[in-house]
């Protein structure tokens, strides 16, 4: 029995049993090269020499017909036997057909043929090597017998069809080769067929046969070859007006297909050449207006060059521009929302003066809206509308066009997520160019209403400003107020503002209101704005009392020092309006400067104990503060005490600390200034006694014991 691993493929052996053993690889242990070494070419040369002879049958000599009987006899059962064995091999059947041929039996050889078509007859290479032993053999008829059958049963192939016209023309049946040709045609074959067909024509100068044959074709194929090439063949028989004419019947025809673009080049070629320029030109322009611009890249090269050629300057700069043009049209095809491009292509448009084709870029630009609603995508897209809006204004001049362009890109915007002051800003400045004041201020109450911004409330109480309506400037500082409390710069206009209109306790009241608001953006502006006006108004004690509320917020270092210069400058602005000539005025002056650095060295001594006990890691801003103290003291000359100062200025000391890096390693030294006041440096001192004294106690200690 066989075994379960054994395989049928292998002759039911086993894998292992069908393994090929391979000797092991001897170690190689003396690699030292030998001393006569072998070349690969005496190897070569031996293996030649060893070779033994080839062993070739014995040649056999026919000597009378019996042997040849018994020959042929031989050969054919070898060569039923191997048909027998591989009828489907067509090489099998072809020799035998050839021998068959080579002893002359031509009605055998045929039967081959024929039992060889019964097993295959789409095989065409039967078909061509028995009629070629048919014509090789002058049998004229029968050939054209089995060119018929094989047309007939495989009339798509080709060959078959040129292998008979092309016997029939070398016997000189030309009109038998016609009305193959006509069999031929019946079954519209591809163009080269149709091609074959007219030059035979042509060969006997048939050229009305010729010329029915090209109708024909361009209409069994209605393709730009094929009506270029009917051209070309009027053209070349000299017929002009034939040769313009199939071109106007392939433009009827053809000018949408995809390939138009080589029919319009082939058609103003021929026309320059016949010296028709302007028609050429006429029917460039007509195919660069109808042909899609990613279709017609050698159209406008052509045609540029055709412009130089024979244009004057006006249609040369045209040609370039419209290379360039569809240089532009290729770009925002690819890619429409590239708006990068499209302000080259209409600023190429402006360049040109068209109006109806810059409207048309403008309207197929903005058509590209941005497809997410992010404000980033937008920013170049909205420049768009404005270059429009502004050429309808200022080249075009068409008012209500510009007003509708305004109109429709507010309305594109989604102001919900985001908006553009910009746009607003310009469509009021429109109307207010055009003297519609109702309009401005409609377009500008809408986008308070649905996208107020900074820049819409500043130019919006601007204009009103400048109209003189004040209340419309309170209306709009409220509303601007209520959309953004925390806007320290509207507070601060709005107080301005009542001021210049002699509201005092208007503008007052607004400084008060804006400085008790919980969060602003900038307070140390507004409350430098208000305890300017109040300074102002001459109101020193008001003043005062905003710098201890102020304190009262922040001890910063600024505030302590904006508060010391004012006490020291108070009286003195005060005073030096009037010139004392008299002794009592002059000694009044004196007092009353003596009471304003009193008042100046009394915020400062409070800013000093500030620092020093609060803050007291706040050195730097403490030693700045007693800089100022002591050039106030400097600056007021004999009223001044410098001493009092310079007593409490401290030591400045170079140190070095260690820099440690994020992840907490040391990455060096670095210098840095310390100060060390007097206080400091007395409990420094102290501190080493304690220590010497400790020092002492435990030497002591150490003797006694």
């Amino acid at each position: 029995m066989a075994s379960k691993d054994a395989d049928p493929s292998l002759g039911y052996l086993t894998r292992k049993d069908t393994e090929v053993k391979l000797p092991r690889p001897t170690r190689v242990k003396n690699k030292t090269p030998a001393p006569i070494q072998i070349t690969a070419e005496q190897i070569l040369r031996e293996a030649r020499e060893r070779q033994e002879a080839e062993i070739r049958p014995p040649k056999q000599k026919i000597t009378d017909s019996t042997e040849l009987a018994e020959y042929r006899l031989r050969k054919r059962k070898e060569f039923e036997d191997l048909i027998r064995r591989v009828r489907w091999n067509i090489s099998v059947w072809i020799k035998y057909a050839q021998w068959e041929e080579s002893q002359k039996d031509f009605e055998r050889a045929r039967s081959v043929w024929e039992r060889a078509l019964e097993v295959d007859y789409r095989n065409h290479t039967l078909w061509l090597k028995y009629a070629e032993v048919e014509m090789k053999n002058k049998f004229i008829n029968r050939a054209r017998n089995v060119w018929d059958r094989a047309v007939t049963l495989l009339p798509r192939v080709d060959q078959l069809w040129y292998k008979y016209i092309h016997m029939e023309e070398m016997l000189g049946n030309v009109a038998g080769a016609r009305q193959i040709f006509e069999r031929w045609m019946n079954w519209m074959p591809d163009q080269q067929g149709w091609l074959s067909y007219i030059k035979f024509e042509l060969r006997y100068n048939e050229v009305d046969r010729a010329r029915q044959i090209f109708e024909r074709f361009v209409q069994c194929h209605p393709k730009v070859t094929a009506w270029i090439r009917y051209a070309k063949f009027e053209m070349k028989n000299g017929e002009v007006d034939r040769a313009r004419n199939v071109y106007e019947r392939a433009v009827e025809k053809l000018a949408d297909d995809e390939e138009a673009e080589l029919l319009f080049v082939a058609f103003a070629e021929f026309e320059e050449r016949c010296k028709e320029t302007e028609r050429a030109r006429c029917i460039y322009k007509f195919a660069l207006d109808h042909i899609p611009k990613g279709r017609a890249e050698d159209l406008y090269r052509k045609f540029v060059a055709f412009e130089k050629q024979y244009g004057d300057k006006e249609g040369i700069e045209d040609a370039i521009v419209g290379k360039r043009r569809f240089q532009y049209e290729d770009e925002v095809r690819k890619n429409p929302m590239n708006y990068d491009t499209w302000f080259d292509y209409v600023r190429l448009e402006e360049s040109v003066g068209n109006k109806e084709r810059i409207r048309e870029v403008y309207e197929r630009a903005i058509a590209n809206v941005p497809p997410a609603e992010e404000k980033r995508y937008w920013q170049r897209y909205i420049y768009l509308w404005i270059n429009y809006a502004l050429y309808e204004e200022l080249d075009a001049e068409d008012m209500e066009r510009t007003r509708d362009i305004y109109s429709e890109c507010l309305k594109l915007i989604p102001h919900k997520k985001f908006s553009f002051a910009k746009i607003w800003l310009m469509a009021a400045q429109f109307e207010i160019r055009q003297l519609n004041l109702n309009g401005a201020r409609q377009i500008l109450g809408n986008a308070i209403g649905q996208a107020p911004k900074d820049k819409i409330f500043k130019k919006y109480i601007e204009i009103e400003l400048q109209l003189g309506n004040m209340d419309r400037c309170r209306k709009l500082y409220e509303k601007y107020l209520e959309w953004s409390p925390e806007n320290c710069y509207a507070w601060s206009k709005f107080a301005e503002l009542e001021r210049s209109l002699d509201e005092t306790e208007r503008a007052r009241a607004i400084f008060e209101l804006a400085i008790v608001q919980p969060a602003l953006d900038m307070p140390e502006l507004l409350w430098k704005a208000y305890i300017d006006f109040e300074i102002s108004e001459g109101e020193f004690n008001r003043t005062r009392a905003l710098y201890e509320r102020l304190l009262d917020r922040t001890k910063h270092l600024k505030v302590w020092i904006s508060y010391a210069k004012f006490e020291a400058s108070a009286m003195r602005e005060d005073g030096g309006g009037s010139e004392l000539a008299e002794n009592d005025g002059q000694e009044d002056f004196l007092e009353q400067k003596k009471q304003c650095i009193q008042n100046a060295r009394r915020v400062f001594e409070k800013a000093v104990n500030y620092f020093r006990t609060s803050a007291p890691e706040l050195k730097e801003e403490r030693a700045m503060l007693l800089e100022e103290w002591l050039n106030m003291e400097s600056s007021c000359g004999a009223l001044g005490d410098v001493s009092l100062v310079q007593a409490k200025l401290p030591k400045k000391l170079k140190k070095r600390r260690q820099i440690v890096s994020d992840d907490g390693l040391s990455a060096g030294y670095e210098e840095y200034i310390d100060y060390l006041f007097p206080e400091e440096s007395q409990s420094t001192n102290l501190k080493i006694l304690e220590a010497a004294y400790r020092w002492k106690k435990q030497k002591i200690a150490s003797d006694d014991d």
